[in-house]
């Protein structure tokens, strides 16, 4: 090989190199790899030849040549309130794992739960040519231009497809768990306001509450703050709940994230878990399987739903599904080191440096 041929690009492989070296017409090549509706005339054999002849010459197709001819993107949005969080990654995952073998890009924004960026950003992807939306932890409440699939949406509006979680079985499995371990006096971190899945979870824990016999009282209950995506999400909560100093033998936090940060502060004041107060999460986040001691928790399949709301959301764009407003998925619990029987006799986890001072 020649100095000149050495420095010499490679060639680029287009249509016409593939139709050439099967001795096919580029349309007939352009119909098979795009899988238009003149494909159905192909012959699957010469479909297999095709697509093996483009993988062997590495063949890439042009983007904007390809948008112009079929007039797509085949890019849809996705809106998430964080991804820096467990639940958002997850769920992005999913979306990832459906759309990279299909050939479809996505954009993704962070809102974090300003208002004005959750109003400015579907636009902003609309704008970019996305021919779908996806949101995650964002609710919608206008009917969007696009096809639109809402992961923890919550909210009924037309056009959109809801991925929900049965938020009642969910916590049935949890606090049945508890209750059949003796918990009758139990702690509850309720979910950010912000957070859509807040509202849902809470309404649900009042009603199994009430049809399984377990009071919520009050000064048991502490409401989350912050938008912190790490266990110290839960350390402040867990000590505000010492520092009431009322009665609890176990902990139900909104998520898998704010119920490690309270085990943190739980163990920092001498209480051990779940010898005196046991501790059950939400989500099973990767890290709650490693956390000290494990976490039992309620399984959420964020991948899953990613996967699901992809799915569907490509579906409705090349007209394969028909439009539904709600696709439920289940949760499952996970039983785990955090949660005991109930301890006997004082029903108080009473923190360390109160046992020293007597």
């Amino acid at each position: 090989m020649t100095t000149l041929e050495k420095k010499r690009p490679p060639q680029k492989v287009t249509l016409k190199t593939i139709a050439d070296h099967l001795g096919l017409t580029p349309g007939t090549v352009s119909a098979a790899l795009n899988n238009s509706a003149a494909a159905r005339s192909i012959p699957e054999h010469t479909k297999q030849r095709i697509l093996e002849a483009a993988r062997e010459l590495s063949y890439r197709p042009n983007f904007f040549a390809r948008t112009l001819r079929l007039k797509r993107t085949f890019t849809i949005g996705v809106i998430a309130s964080q991804i820096g969080d467990d639940y958002g990654s997850q769920v992005i995952n999913g979306i990832e794992l459906y759309l990279q073998p299909r050939n479809f890009f996505f954009l993704t924004v962070v809102h974090r739960h300003d208002p004005k960026l959750m109003a400015s950003y579907s636009q902003l992807l609309l704008s970019r040519g996305v021919e779908g939306l996806i949101t995650v932890d964002t609710s919608v409440t206008e009917t969007p231009t696009v096809p639109t699939v809402a992961v923890a949406g919550h909210q009924l509006v037309p056009g959109v497809t809801n991925i929900i979680l049965d938020h009642k079985r969910a916590v049935r499995l949890a606090l049945e768990h508890l209750k059949n371990l003796g918990h009758q006096e139990i702690a509850f971190l309720k979910g950010q306001p912000f957070s859509s899945d807040s509202a849902s979870r809470w309404s649900a824990i009042c009603e199994v509450t009430q049809e399984l016999g377990i009071r919520i009282r009050p000064e048991l209950t502490v409401q989350i703050e912050g938008t912190n995506s790490t266990p110290a999400l839960g350390y402040p909560v867990g000590k505000e709940l010492l520092a009431r100093r009322k009665p609890f033998t176990a902990l139900f936090a909104y998520n898998d994230i704010s119920a490690i940060g309270a085990i943190w502060a739980f163990r920092e004041a001498g209480l051990r878990v779940p010898e005196e107060v046991s501790v059950v999460g939400f989500d099973d986040i990767p890290a709650a399987a490693f956390s000290s001691p494990a976490l039992s928790t309620v399984r959420q399949p964020l991948i899953r739903m990613g996967e699901i709301a992809a799915q569907t959301l490509v579906d409705r764009i090349e007209g394969h599904g028909e439009y539904q407003p709600e696709i439920a998925v289940e949760a499952e619990f996970v039983a785990r080191a955090s949660s005991g029987p109930a301890p006997l006799g004082r029903m108080t986890p009473e923190p360390m440096e109160s046992r020293v001072a007597l």
